[in-house]
């Protein structure tokens, strides 16, 4: 059988064409995530899926970190996603001190500017501005930090679930720029099926 350019131009270009912008799109505005681990319980769980904004710090290029528009400055309490520093995996952890700020923390618990996060309506969880983080230390509170000052431009991103967590405490701190996306909400989890819960 014989195909024609008419054929290819009418019938296989728009699905091609389609498939592209799909791609694109998930690479530049908006994605999902599947959480491989416990290490951010008990914000999340293991299999959980999560809908991310690739937008929330700037549009980029597809498949590069070239910015066409700048978007917001992450803040502390935002649960973002990233390369791992050490091996390049996808990564999904809090963003607990951005630059200018300076950290302390001690059996899990943080202080962020010498004042104490943890709430005091909610014990066991930690106040960032409007967002509550649910911590989980049953596995203890991981490694301290001594007042660590964050420079500009630079992030500290640690698991909720602080002594089962591989993150800023063991591979330092990271670069703004190596955010791929804020995590908005879970939209899925097992043992739940599909739910909405905001992060």
């Amino acid at each position: 059988m014989r195909f024609s350019r008419s054929w290819f131009r009418k019938e296989v270009a728009p699905i091609a064409l389609a498939l592209v912008l799909v791609t694109a799109a998930r690479s530049s505005l908006a994605d999902h995530y599947y959480v491989p681990s416990g290490s951010m319980e008990n914000t999340l769980f293991a299999g959980d899926r999560v809908v991310v904004d690739k937008t929330a710090y700037g549009v980029r290029i597809p498949y590069t970190k070239i910015d066409v528009i700048e978007g917001a400055h992450p803040e502390a309490g935002e649960v973002a996603v990233f390369d791992s520093p050490v091996d390049g995996t996808l990564l999904i952890k809090r963003i607990v001190a951005i630059g200018g700020q300076v950290v302390t923390l001690h059996d899990g618990h943080l202080a962020v500017d010498g004042v104490a996060l943890e709430s005091r309506n909610f014990p066991g969880r930690e106040k960032f501005g409007g967002r509550l983080a649910a911590l989980n230390l049953t596995d203890g509170g991981g490694p301290p930090i001594d007042h660590l000052v964050i420079p500009a431009g630079k992030l500290l991103a640690v698991g909720d679930h602080r002594g089962n967590s591989l993150d800023g405490r063991y591979w330092g701190l990271i670069d703004e720029r190596e955010l791929y996306g804020r995590a908005v909400a879970v939209y899925f989890r097992k043992g739940d099926g599909f739910v909405w819960k905001p992060l």
